[in-house]
């Protein structure tokens, strides 16, 4: 199996090379390369190797792995591993705004793709057929905000964080949170939309912020998954910290559901640049400006602490 580098490395920077007996090439073509990748998101592994890279000219093209590879050749002297051939399967445009971040999220046997865009718009996909990589229909086009864009304006964002609930299961709604770094308050905080089944359409149902601290850019967000809660843990970075969230879905007697900041985490010195939680859910990794990768957990009384601080040179205290 080829390293994830190697992956992203054929798909974000590698020529094709021309064997010189048979005329085939090896590897993705020259335009896979035109303009830098911003980021990179692999596919959930259901539906195959995969990957979305969103390119610095506002695009976003889908590749999947279609077959394997010759050895390497003098272009690619690295090992002599076989690399996959991959394919270009689909091309998003951003028309007059740039994509800035993609995510997926599964829901029984459906795949659905969320697209935020530098002008403050939302899109959501659905892929028709599993088999079918280029097959996808728009689902909604949504605004990340309460008031219309009429009164407001659009804004020009930098980033986008978006982060799927990992809840899985029969009963369980489709939902994801999202987040901008941008110059309006409005499109910043934090929301979970959940898609409504009786009437197949996305709604906004909750904002993660204290009056006083909505409206702040949003760097990171990440969900954990959840083994047994009875509620929800999202943990969203602005510039006044890490604020960590418990969520509960089942509403209250007023029909509202519950949120409580349970924590509000110190910063790395400035921005924060990714967030992530580990498969129990219990420890959340943050990175930022500082260089620093810091772990941190709640204790048996909830009280959340630095578990353990790591440099970039490996050491840890």
């Amino acid at each position: 199996m080829v390293p994830v580098e190697a992956y992203i490395s054929m798909v974000t920077g590698s020529s094709s090379d021309e064997d010189s007996e048979t005329g085939d090439q090896s590897y993705i073509p020259p335009e896979a390369h035109e303009h830098a990748i911003v980021a990179v998101v692999w596919l959930p592994p259901d539906y195959g190797d995969a990957i979305a890279c969103v390119c610095a000219d506002g695009t976003l093209s889908l590749w999947e792995e279609i077959a394997e590879g010759k050895a390497l050749t003098k272009n690619f002297p690295l090992t002599d591993d076989q690399l996959p051939i991959w394919r270009k399967c689909k091309v998003f445009e951003g028309g007059s705004s740039h994509i800035l971040n993609v995510q997926f999220g599964v829901l029984l046997s459906s795949l659905k793709m969320v697209i935020a865009y530098s002008d403050g718009q939302v899109k959501v996909y659905e892929l028709l057929d599993s088999l079918e990589l280029d097959k996808w229909q728009l689902q909604a086009e949504l605004q990340n905000i309460t008031d219309p864009v009429s009164r407001i304006g659009k804004p020009a964002c930098i980033s986008a964080s978006i982060a799927w609930s990992p809840r899985r299961g029969e009963g369980q709604q489709a939902s994801f949170a999202i987040g901008f770094n941008s110059d309006s308050p409005n499109f910043n905080s934090c929301k979970i939309w959940e898609f409504e089944e009786a009437h197949q359409r996305w709604l906004p149902l909750i904002e993660l912020g204290s009056p006083e601290d909505k409206g702040e850019r949003v760097h990171a967000l990440a969900w954990a998954p959840n083994i047994g809660r009875p509620y929800e843990m999202i943990a969203v970075a602005t510039c006044k910290g890490i604020a960590v969230w418990h969520v509960g879905f089942n509403p209250e007697s007023d029909g509202r559901l519950s949120t409580e900041n349970v924590a509000v985490l110190p910063s790395h010195n400035g921005e924060v640049w990714q967030l992530e939680w580990d498969m129990g859910g219990m420890t959340l990794a943050s990175t930022g400006v500082d260089g620093m990768v810091r772990l941190w957990q709640a204790n048996l009384n909830g009280v959340w602490h630095e578990q353990a601080v790591l440099d970039c040179n490996g050491s840890h205290q």
